[in-house]
């Protein structure tokens, strides 16, 4: 069966496609939970349609002046909390929907007929092209070389920011790498599941890596690996079911994620009640 779809040049490409994201899944992913700032990453989602708009207004590459304004809006909702009363999530809140309704603006204002945005909102892998691979791959590539860079800095980070800072660690500069790898690695995913299920895919593999295992590598590494599985398995009932990519992904993941929830928490109810009673 997989040899039947690999056939096909837009399956290699999806495949592809699933790798680089399930790279970023891993990575930003795992900051994102650790951080808590998967609200944020919902209001970044959702204001880079409006660079997406843009883009087809302008008639350049949307995915690149999308990524402009979801690192635009991340540094300003990071740094306007410092400068008013006005807290992060309010921020947030305004963002995704000014992006939104700039997206659908500058949409209806370029020329001829209005494209269909269906992929950008609910992706679509399958249509995954090589100029989109490219721009995945930069961006993924990106995001992993500084990641593995600054490894150990960020971990100690993500876990315990004054203890960083005592260490002499410049913990700025690092929510600083935060806030735009948060972003780029969010445009890299809305070609795979589009805008609105993006954080969905950011956040179920990691969710599941972390009920499972402790050690923030483990977490990393296995969440990438539940990445790239539930895209496979999505992208093959999509491809036979005729469904959409996306959806069938986040499903998927989903229904997975509650399983393996009520199965752990079962087993450790088990172990609490042996060690309660022993002999029984």
């Amino acid at each position: 069966m997989i040899d039947a779809i690999l056939n096909y040049a837009f399956m290699r490409n999806a495949l592809l496609a699933a790798l680089l994201a399930s790279i970023v899944v891993g990575i930003v992913g795992t900051v994102a939970i650790e951080k808590r700032l998967i609200s944020m990453s919902g209001g970044i989602a959702h204001a880079s349609f409006g660079g997406i708009g843009l883009g087809y207004l302008i008639g350049i590459e949307p995915i690149l002046s999308g990524i402009a304004f979801a690192v635009a809006s991340s540094l300003l909702i990071s740094k306007m909390p410092e400068k008013s009363k006005m807290k992060a999530d309010t921020m947030t809140g305004v963002l995704w929907a000014f992006g939104m309704a700039l997206g659908i603006l500058f949409i209806s204002m370029a020329p001829g007929y209005m494209p269909d945005m269906t992929s950008y909102l609910f992706g679509d892998i399958l249509a995954v092209g090589n100029s989109a691979l490219i721009y995945m791959a930069a961006f993924s590539g990106v995001i992993g070389i500084l990641f593995v860079m600054f490894y150990n800095h960020l971990v100690l980070y993500l876990f315990d920011e004054e203890y960083a800072a005592a260490r002499g660690i410049n913990v700025n500069n690092l929510q600083l790498l935060v806030y735009v790898i948060l972003p780029v690695g969010i445009i890299v995913l809305i070609k795979v599941v589009g805008i609105i299920l993006a954080i969905a895919l950011l956040t179920v593999p990691v969710s599941i890596a972390k009920v499972l295992f402790k050690s923030i590598r483990n977490v990393i590494l296995f969440s990438m690996v539940f990445s790239f599985g539930f895209a496979l398995a999505g992208l093959v009932i999509a491809y036979y079911a005729n469904v959409p990519s996306g959806v069938s992904i986040i499903i998927l993941s989903t229904l997975i994620y509650l399983l393996v929830v009520l199965t752990h928490r079962q087993i450790q109810n088990a172990k609490h009640t042996h060690r309660i009673h022993p002999g029984h």
